[in-house]
């Protein structure tokens, strides 16, 4: 079967045409049931990645084509900020793609508008076979008791290290115990050793500030989303202040240096240009791949004492209430889940895959690198606290908000001080409106 491969940019044009017109029952919207099992069905799949995510992820979707000679699937991929820019006018539109690959920062923004499907249904009757996920690990894309996310694998927080830049600096890490001002000293000798940064940038705020929270005992968004959680400003004065010192120490890119970063294959640590970089679990084997430096996945400062690690969704497959073939994506998230073979192409990519079943077939086939990264989720989970519930709806304009706010501080335009009260009354009042 002929292979279609679309940009999203491509569907983004499609939309806006479609979106011109009435609502009809052509493209994927519309409420149909199932037909026969050879029934011709086109399937639009989504997702966000590098080129190695693109290309297993189109395996996967041979072996499913195979095995489904009546399903054509229609790929459509993008880089992470390309991807959300060109979804939203889909979803304007009602052209969402049948299956989508989400974030936890969007769930609520599509989920409680109304946009995705609940596919509880799904895994009740075995369509999504979850036999072998735990209960916590299957709710992770839960907004209430409707689950507008099925979620595709575990992450976890981790400082990756180039060891030898490390060792010229002669910094040694016990990432057991390590505090954020050890974290602080090592970036700095590592600039002073080398020339190079000591480390990536903390970046998007919206990630690290929240685990910074979770290391003083406190958290970022009120349970019930509609405010920030944490009361004091020292907390976020104290976050940005150390991160202005690392750029003054040399030791810490500045935003517009960040900004060139726009993939894996861009990263400082892959460059050469730094001995850490802030990142999940899961993209570990990126770097690994890239670059011929031992590498050594830790974990982040302060995490033991107020257990602030957790074990992340890493993304969702999501289906659209304009999707006219809801029951065939079901099956496809199954395949993507539970398929042994198909598992062995994505070797947790996306993440520790949920299903217990497939890490013990995969743990045999996996390389050194690819089993320290199970085996790295696997220790980060004996200490875990639980995740944080999807991020509220307006998280999207908050993240905007903290980022902004972020660049302003660390080009010196405002000062610490001044950010913490300008993001709060920013975000409180986004977030006031779900009150």
């Amino acid at each position: 079967m002929k292979k279609v491969v679309l940009s999203l940019s491509s569907l983004m044009l499609a939309a806006g045409l479609a979106g011109c017109g009435n609502d009809s029952s052509s493209g994927t919207s519309g409420e149909t049931k199932e037909g026969s099992s050879n029934e011709e069905i086109t399937l639009r799949v989504a997702w966000w990645g590098g080129q190695p995510r693109h290309d297993y992820t189109m395996k996967v979707i041979e072996m499913y084509e195979k095995e489904h000679p009546n399903v054509n699937i229609e790929a459509e991929f993008a880089n992470w900020d390309d991807y959300w820019k060109k979804l939203a006018p889909m979803a304007a539109a009602n052209q969402l793609p049948d299956i989508i690959q989400m974030d936890t920062a969007y769930l609520s923004q599509y989920g409680e508008k109304g946009q995705l499907e609940d596919l509880t249904p799904y895994t009740k009757d075995g369509t999504i076979n979850v036999e072998n996920i735990d209960e916590t690990t299957l709710k992770g894309g839960n907004i209430g008791d409707k689950m507008y996310g099925f979620n595709m694998g575990s992450n976890v927080l981790s400082v990756i290290t180039n060891d030898d830049m490390l060792k010229q600096a002669g910094v040694e890490l016990n990432s057991e115990n390590w505090t954020w001002d050890d974290f602080e000293k090592a970036a700095i000798d590592v600039q002073k050793a080398t020339g190079k940064y000591g480390t990536n940038p903390m970046n998007p705020p919206d990630v690290f500030f929240p685990y910074y929270l979770r290391t003083q005992g406190e958290r970022f968004y009120k349970e019930d989303g509609t405010g920030l959680a944490y009361k004091d400003d020292q907390l976020f004065v104290d976050f940005f202040e150390r991160q202005v010192r690392l750029i003054k120490a040399e030791a810490f890119p500045t935003p517009d240096v960040s900004a060139q970063v726009k993939g894996l294959e861009d990263d400082f640590i892959v460059k050469g240009n730094a001995a850490m970089t802030w990142n999940y679990s899961n993209q570990y084997l990126g770097f690994a791949q890239l670059t011929d430096a031992p590498l050594t996945l830790n974990l982040p400062p302060e995490q033991a004492e107020n257990k602030a690690l957790f074990l992340r969704p890493s993304m969702f497959f999501s289906v659209p209430k304009s999707s006219q073939h809801k029951e065939e994506a079901a099956k496809f998230i199954d395949f993507f889940t539970n398929d042994v073979e198909a598992n062995k192409l994505i070797k947790g990519d996306r993440g520790v895959p949920v299903s217990s079943e497939i890490i013990d077939a995969l743990k045999p086939e996996l390389t050194e690198d690819e089993l320290k990264i199970f085996e790295y989720v696997e220790s980060a989970s004996e200490t875990a606290s639980p995740a944080d519930p999807p991020d509220p709806l307006g998280s999207a304009e908050v993240m905007k908000a903290l980022k902004d706010i972020s660049d302003q501080i660390l080009f010196e335009k405002i000062s610490p001080e001044e950010g913490a009260k300008k993001f709060r009354e920013q975000a409180d009042e986004i977030l006031s409106r779900n009150a």
